[in-house]
């Protein structure tokens, strides 16, 4: 099973902010750029968002459906790549001040169905760390922009000098 979870230094309803916001999905769903509005109002059942999908030098696009959203406890998606799909459900508790965040994922269509095993629950672990981690920072720090990742505000990317002098 790859189920991970972080602890955010925010209030549940500072994470709603960030998973309720279509614009802020490749600042923190790994390997996702120019996400946008596919079908309905996102996050409701049955919305859906586009984006491009990088894996090293290939890019292919994705979009992911709203399978199960009762906030402020549950999301549940469906990420189309290809002919791959999975299951990312999110469980949101309130954890004290802060929000504890608990990520399932099981790969559902495609390969990674098919071969589900140990070595690909590994993988799916590393990159729900940096998935959560971004999510983490995008909360805590406010950080608004589809692309605060290549602006070195969430992630390992470094940031601009302006931005780390204030700390």
């Amino acid at each position: 099973m790859a189920i991970r979870h972080q602890l955010i230094q925010r209030a549940p309803t500072a994470l709603w902010t960030v998973l309720d916001d279509p614009s802020r999905f490749a600042d923190w769903v790994v390997g996702t750029s120019d996400s946008a509005p596919r079908e309905g109002r996102w996050p409701e059942l049955g919305s859906s968002l586009t984006y491009t999908v990088r894996i090293g030098p290939r890019k292919t696009e994705g979009f992911t459906v709203v399978r199960r959203y009762e906030p402020p406890r549950y999301l549940e998606l469906e990420a189309h790549a290809g002919q791959q799909s999975a299951r990312i459900a999110f469980d949101i508790r309130p954890w004290g001040d802060g929000t504890l965040v608990l990520v399932d994922e099981h790969p559902l269509r495609g390969l990674g169905g098919t071969l589900h095993n140990s070595l690909l629950d590994a993988l799916i672990q590393i990159r729900h760390r940096k998935m959560l981690s971004n999510l983490a920072r995008a909360v805590e720090e406010g950080v608004t922009g589809p692309r605060a990742v290549n602006a070195g505000l969430i992630g390992d990317a470094p940031r601009p000098p302006e931005e780390a002098s204030h700390e």
